[in-house]
């Protein structure tokens, strides 16, 4: 791979190729930002992301092979029309419909990395800066990984990438993130597996300098009654915080003067 070489972490991460940890499970996460130029500014927060077997999804089972008991329901919900593809399909034939349409046509598995849509009725609410799919062969081999961008404005694009070995991908950016930064450069990504321990890190590349990284670092945890009580009661309806700390810090750059790029809506008006 040529380009920025991403530093290694701390604790290692298993390569995209290592099995992944058994399924529901959450992750304790620490989520950082890092904006170099043209000014700096960085920001990090905690939290927990879900990693789910659509499979599992598709059939409710969201606790030790059984659905969340009706008193927490209304804590997690993973819906299609939050993620890629036909709101009225499955996630998962979306993402496999995705990647065959990218020439990967032997998905059989997909786990998901994702926040859950949490609350009651039309007050609940999901806001997942990246979505990451990992798409298995029947044997167990990762067939390729699917990283599915959403913005504030309800916007979302997908990325199929094949990652090395080490779990390293690039993409040309193509999507309207910040209203700070222009629809240009590249990505350099490196995802570990769903793993006990796991890393992702993004870097964006533009004119020879990376003036924005984002990284997840987390461990797992069985998802079981208990922790997910736990999870939603230490994390209160998380993505609307999400959201608010991302839409807070974007203030804070428009009060330093950083000049706004103009958003140009996607072509058909929705999410791609």
């Amino acid at each position: 791979m040529t380009g920025l070489q991403l530093r290694r972490p701390t604790v290692r991460a298993a390569g995209p190729d290592a099995p992944p940890i058994a399924t529901p499970a959450l992750y304790d996460v620490r989520i950082a930002h890092t904006r170099s130029a043209p000014l700096h500014n960085s920001f990090s927060y905690g939290g927990y992301l879900w990693l789910v077997d659509l499979d599992d999804v598709a059939a409710g089972r969201l606790v030790q092979g059984r659905p969340l008991p009706r008193w927490l329901e209304s804590q997690a919900r993973f819906d299609a029309a939050d993620h890629l593809g036909d709101p009225a399909a499955t996630i998962k034939d979306n993402v496999i419909a995705f990647a065959r349409e990218h020439g990967v046509d032997d998905v059989s598995r997909v786990l998901m990395l994702a926040s859950a849509r949490s609350g009651a009725g039309r007050a609940s609410y999901v806001f997942n800066p990246l979505s990451t799919h990992w798409c298995y062969r029947a044997d167990g081999s990762l067939a390729c990984l699917v990283a599915e961008v959403h913005n504030t404005y309800g916007e979302r694009h997908a990325y199929l990438l094949r990652p090395d070995t080490a779990g390293r991908a690039e993409a040309d950016k193509a999507f309207y993130v910040s209203p700070f930064f222009e629809v240009a450069g590249r990505y350099l990504m490196r995802f570990s597996a769903p793993a006990p321990r796991l890393q992702i890190t993004m870097a964006l590349r533009q004119d020879g300098a990376t003036p924005f990284t984002a990284s997840v670092r987390g461990s797992a945890r069985p998802a079981t009654v208990r922790t997910v009580l736990g999870a939603t009661l230490r994390f209160p309806m998380m993505s609307l915080r999400v959201s608010a700390l991302i839409r807070l810090q974007g203030g804070k750059l428009w009060l330093h003067r950083l000049p706004v790029v103009p958003r140009r809506p996607q072509a058909d008006g929705s999410p791609s």
